[in-house]
């Protein structure tokens, strides 16, 4: 059975569990997307990510 490591976005603790065991927030994958040139939306992903 594996696993797989995630990460709390507020306070960046790494855990297996689905909820953060020090602010209680839901934790999500700590792992980046899979990179692929053929990538279809990362033109609107990148332009989202500069203006946030």
């Amino acid at each position: 059975m594996s696993r797989k490591i995630k990460s709390c976005p507020k306070d960046g603790t790494y855990t297996l569990s689905s909820e953060c065991p020090v602010c209680g927030g839901k934790t999500g994958v700590a792992h980046p997307p899979r990179y692929s040139p053929q990538d279809r939306f990362g033109k609107f992903r990148r332009v989202t990510k500069k203006n946030a």
